[in-house]
């Protein structure tokens, strides 16, 4: 069985490390063909980036390792910090700034998950285009990363 996939990863600070991993993200999708035809789900991931990325920094208050891998069937979002606890999924109150982030990746992605590690804890988002894939949307096989 061959396993095809291509990804990127990249480690943000506290400061600044939102804005900066939308950007880098939006950067990185480009480099995917399927998301030109999809604005609206390469949106729907930028927004995940950055509620796992706030998340990261406000609960853990540590650098926020992020993760895109696209294995030719969902692009895959990791976003690993320090901090051990798992994000409890509340109701925020109303007129409240804070407390939908994991939420609103639970309602965009098509699937999702987290998990303790040694060394803190990893959420995952996946997200499947919606429209038919098209043959330039496998990951490259020369090794080439396009």
């Amino acid at each position: 069985m061959t396993v095809k996939a291509m990804g990127w990863a990249h480690s943000f600070p506290v400061s600044g490390g939102v804005q900066a991993g939308r950007q880098w993200t939006r950067r990185h999708l480009a480099a995917l063909p399927w998301t030109a035809r999809e604005p609206e789900t390469v949106d729907s991931v930028v927004l995940a980036v950055s509620e796992l990325l706030t998340n990261a920094h406000l609960h853990a208050h540590s650098d926020a390792q992020l993760v895109l891998t696209w294995d030719g069937d969902c692009l895959h979002i990791s976003v690993h910090d320090e901090d051990p606890t798992l994000p409890r999924p509340r109701e925020a109150d109303e007129g409240a700034l804070s407390g939908r982030g994991v939420n609103i990746v639970r309602a965009l992605a098509d699937e999702w998950s987290m998990r303790c590690q040694r060394h803190g804890k990893t959420v995952t988002a996946c997200f499947r285009p919606t429209l038919p894939l098209e043959d330039d949307d496998a990951p490259p096989t020369d090794g080439t990363g396009r």
